[in-house]
């Protein structure tokens, strides 16, 4: 059975998951799904010490995803409040900075989720032996700007002004990469035969005009309902 979490914003929302996480690391089930990655989008901040539960899950959500981004986190604000992100490391010098600017790739390599994401879509693609009735699934993007000026606003009201049939935008959140970058991850539910999210990628969020905000989009999660 779906489970159903509203308000999360709030306290009482979040002491309905406090209530949840009773006794529980994950959402659902022993390990981290995307059910997991919904939820801790839809929290604003980590929250206090009064919820031990959801702390300690947010913590540890919040570890799994750290681990695809190599940027050195700086802090940022967001929303007015200012959540700070503990440095792993000394900031580099000004020189140093200069000199590994042009060959730095904020964003690393392919994760070990953005593949299983990719190699999924490629089996869903290949089972074609019998006819199946439509089905939906759930996505999560990360979408990339190409500096630190670019208009975050902007950006995801690019990515949401697109509509078609069988595709319905969620929750979002800016997650830190580092040097004053910031990139938008983004859950979406898609009807399998009304939408490809290559071709979503390729022929909507990637060109023109949306291509003036966005760099590139990746596919970081891909779940059947």
């Amino acid at each position: 059975m779906a489970l159903t979490f509203s308000d999360l914003h709030t306290e009482e929302g979040v002491k309905s998951l406090e209530e949840h996480l009773a006794g529980k690391t994950y959402i659902s089930g022993d390990q981290l799904s995307v059910d997991d990655v919904k939820v801790y989008a839809a929290v604003s901040e980590k929250p206090s010490d009064a919820f031990p539960n959801v702390s300690r899950w947010y913590d540890c959500v919040a570890s799994h995803l750290a681990k695809s981004f190599l940027g050195k986190a700086v802090g940022v604000s967001i929303g007015g409040s200012a959540t700070p992100v503990p440095a792993q490391a000394e900031a580099p010098t000004a020189a140093a900075a200069d000199e590994d600017d042009d060959d730095m790739d904020l964003f690393g390599d392919e994760t070990e989720e953005e593949k299983k994401a990719a190699e999924e879509r490629e089996a869903a693609k290949k089972d074609t032996k019998k006819p199946k009735e439509s089905g939906k699934s759930s996505v999560l993007m990360e979408v990339k700007p190409w500096d630190d000026e670019t208009d975050m606003k902007k950006l995801e009201e690019c990515v949401r002004a697109v509509e078609m049939p069988g595709l319905l935008w969620g929750a979002s959140k800016l997650v830190p990469v580092g040097y004053g970058i910031k990139k938008l991850t983004i859950m979406l539910t898609i009807v399998d035969d009304l939408v490809s999210p290559d071709n979503l990628i390729e022929d909507y969020l990637t060109c023109e005009p949306n291509n003036e905000y966005i760099q590139s989009v990746d596919i970081v999660a891909f779940n059947k309902i």
